[in-house]
């Protein structure tokens, strides 16, 4: 090892143990961990993503999963959100050369803006940091053996000469990534590789695992390696790479890793609780910002709706987002605390509308174009939410795209197809029809595997009618307003007085029978429901809760499912639900806290007089399914998805319906926390006496006033504020029990 490498490990030291030398020392960034949930309960893990917020350029380990005996080379950048990276980058000391080598790993430390790890037995090391758009790797190799680095391209093409390389790699149909890289150190050798050797005559290569090789003098020890990344050309990576870098300096780079985060995590600032409870907050609020991601480069973007480069214009342009996943809760801590990149991703998704050409509102925007995954067309939740949170929104084209996407797109789960059968079924009865065990799809729009997923595409269409029904009257169109007002209340029809449950429709209205509400619909239930089963769809009614207890038989009935809810067996063992329902983990009796749409289900209890137990089964389900540890997220993390409960709920309140600039009152896991919004002014949360035991509000003072509602609206707190509340070991079950105190729905704002 150089005294140069020494001395930039000794400035690294020296900055983390500063920064953990004690808690009062501690920064917000420190407390986050990302290997947290990096073991899945049972589908897909969390993965310790390096990045800055929301930025183009992100990696993590190349890895299958945590318990991954080896590593896939060191990682250059990922281009789906948990699912697809490009490029490797390969040290190697040894005799074979391969386009990328598998080699055992040991002493991986991991921050959100920098990594490093010993490979091959310990025999090499790697540090990285990472910028925007480009990034470092700082390579140590043994002195008594060559040095190679292979820089490869799964599927695209390949060029070096002396200490660069660019090239790019193929993603999709018509979405390429490209890359240049350049050593600081200038190799003795050049060329692809060819047959396990360097052929130095060829300087570029094709195909699949295109692959440059760089060998470095006999003794080197130390590679330093930085690259840019684009999707417009080799070139635009290139002066990506030298807008943020002008030198090799690694440790200055992870200095102003640290610094960004820091000043992104700060937006919260949480006091009291456990360090425990802190590293849970700190790394579920840096998850929210693993997506969407922003593809402008110097004033342009790469554009995979329709294949070309654009000028962004000033406003950036973002994509990979799950909407399905996010409008419940991301969206809305988005629009809460950076409102500026809240519009910039609405308007880029308006963008994408445009350029697909058939003006819909996406649903699963991605690098590559929108998959159209799951159901339901939520972004228009996201546009109302923000419109009546006084966010700047073109609302009149935001209305037409998420009209069209409603109306003229298929309804079918996972189709971005024209509308079919189902969708004039929809139109004329507004329900989609279930199909009987055996009975034939004669939708061509159906997946095989997918299904109709009856009951949730209703429910969810329902909502996203009412949605539409805000944006209407927001731009004064009181007939359309009125007209989506009334399909909004459309989860009606496939409600079931006898059960209390929604229960699936044939296409002659009559519901299917016998039926099981937990297992009934094969594989994630999706021959009737989506993912989880009828216990979690039937509170699907976001908007409308007051109608929900009304159809439930009133407050008291209400109450009895919600509490049999958390009590009801799974009914059958372990190994056959799971095998079923993989999707549904993280239980509490039929509840699931691993899966969206179960994730307003505690706050319901707000709306029907009962407040405390709200209160009570937040601090229930934080415990017991978010922790600090391997396996301390209960299901898939989608991003920010499940992560934002966990933000809102740490620190008092939860948005139940996007679209409501309204939050619903949990209990805090802290006793002090600052947000600062948007405009810079704070709201705090004074949460007096909390504890684990105390974890009851006793009363609570709003601004100044006594405040007797499990709720407050935006405008409450959009010009900051304070919201006390005294919490005790008891319940008071009677603060905010009045019928009159209960948070708004669709029917009592009307």
């Amino acid at each position: 090892m150089t005294i140069k490498s020494l001395s930039s490990l000794t400035i690294l030291s020296f900055i983390l143990l500063s920064a953990h030398a004690s808690n009062e020392n501690r920064e917000p960034v420190d407390y986050v961990n990302p290997y947290i949930g990096n073991i899945s309960h049972l589908l897909v893990p969390t993965f310790p993503t390096v990045q800055l917020p929301n930025s183009l350029l992100r990696v993590y380990p190349a890895r299958t999963d945590y318990t991954s005996e080896y590593v896939s080379g060191l990682p250059v950048v990922v281009t789906n959100h948990r699912e697809r990276s490009a490029f490797s980058i390969t040290p190697w000391q040894g005799t074979h050369l391969q386009p990328v080598i598998d080699m055992n790993y040991d002493h991986e430390h991991l921050t959100p803006y920098s990594f490093s790890i010993e490979l091959h037995d310990n025999e090499m090391k790697a540090r990285f940091a990472v910028s925007h758009q480009s990034a470092i790797y700082h390579i140590e190799f043994q002195k008594d053996k060559p040095a190679y680095v292979l820089v490869n391209s799964q599927k695209g093409s390949i060029k070096v000469k002396e200490n660069t390389i660019r090239g790019y790699q193929i993603i999709s149909s018509n979405t390429k990534v490209y890359l240049y890289a350049e050593t600081k150190e200038m190799p003795a050798t050049y060329g692809t590789l060819e047959n396990g050797r360097i052929d130095s005559l060829q300087n570029s290569a094709d195909g699949d695992n295109a692959c440059a090789v760089l060998r470095f003098p006999a003794g080197t020890e130390h590679v330093s390696l930085r690259y840019g990344i684009s999707f417009i050309s080799e070139d635009q990576a290139k002066r990506n790479l030298y807008r943020e870098q002008n030198s090799y300096n690694l440790d200055s780079l992870i200095i102003a890793g640290r610094t960004e985060w820091n000043k992104t995590l700060s937006n919260i600032h949480v006091s009291g609780g456990t360090d425990d409870e802190k590293t849970v907050f700190y790394t579920s609020y840096y998850r929210t910002f693993e997506r969407p991601v922003c593809l402008s480069e110097d004033g342009h973007y790469w554009s995979a709706y329709d294949g070309k480069v654009h000028a962004d214009g000033g406003i950036p342009f973002y994509t990979d987002d799950w909407i399905w996943d996010t409008y419940r809760a991301a969206h809305p801590l988005r629009a809460l605390i950076q409102p500026q990149k809240e519009e910039y991703i609405i308007e880029s998704y308006l963008r994408m509308a445009e350029q697909m050409g058939t003006r819909w509102m996406p649903t699963f925007p991605e690098i590559t174009g929108d998959s159209r995954r799951m159901n339901a067309n939520h972004g228009v939740a996201m546009v109302a939410d923000a419109l009546y949170k006084g966010l700047k929104v073109d609302a009149k084209r935001a209305y037409e795209y998420c009209r069209k996407g409603i109306e003229e797109k298929t309804l079918a789960p996972w189709s971005g197809k024209k509308a079919g059968w189902i969708d004039d079924f929809y139109q004329k009865h507004g329900y989609i029809p279930a199909l009987h065990d055996g009975e034939q799809e004669n939708d061509p729009n159906v997946s095989e595997f997918e299904k109709r997923q009856p009951v949730a595409v209703s429910l969810g269409t329902a909502y996203d009618e009412w949605c539409l029904s805000r944006i209407a009257s927001f731009l004064g169109h009181d007939k359309d307003a009125s007209h989506y007002f009334q399909l909004g209340h459309n989860y009606r029809i496939l409600f079931n007085s006898q059960t209390g449950f929604f229960h699936p429709k044939d296409k002659d209205g009559k519901f299917l029978e016998p039926f099981d509400y937990r297992f009934s619909g094969g594989v994630g239930v999706r021959d009737t429901y989506d993912e989880n089963n009828g216990w979690t769809y039937r509170w699907d009614v976001q908007h409308n809760v007051a109608d929900l207890i009304n159809l439930m038989g009133g407050r008291e009935k209400f109450i009895a499912n919600l509490d049999q809810t958390f009590a009801e067996p799974m009914g059958r063992g372990k190994r056959e639900f799971y095998t079923q329902l993989p999707d549904q983990t993280g239980n509490v009796g039929q509840f699931t806290m691993a899966n969206e749409p179960a994730m307003h289900i505690p706050y319901l209890y707000n709306y029907a007089g009962a407040p405390w137990k709200t209160q009570k089964r937040i601090r229930q389900l934080l415990k017991t399914w978010f922790r600090n540890d391997l396996m301390g997220v209960p299901g898939d993390e989608d991003g920010g998805g499940l992560t934002a409960f966990v933000v809102f709920s740490s620190i008092g309140f939860y948005p139940v319906t996007p679209g409501f600039p309204t939050y619903n009152i949990g209990s805090p896991l802290f006793t002090d926390v600052k947000v600062t919004l948007g405009n810079g002014k704070v709201f705090e949360i004074k949460a007096n006496d909390c504890s684990d035991e105390n974890k009851y509000i006793q009363y609570a003072v709003l601004n100044g006033k006594i405040w007797n509602k499990p709720w407050f609206s935006h405008d409450d707190i959009k010009n900051g504020g304070v919201l006390i509340l005294q919490m005790g070991p008891q319940p008071n079950k009677s603060w905010g029990a009045d019928i009159k105190a209960a948070p708004p729905s669709a029917d009592t704002t009307r």
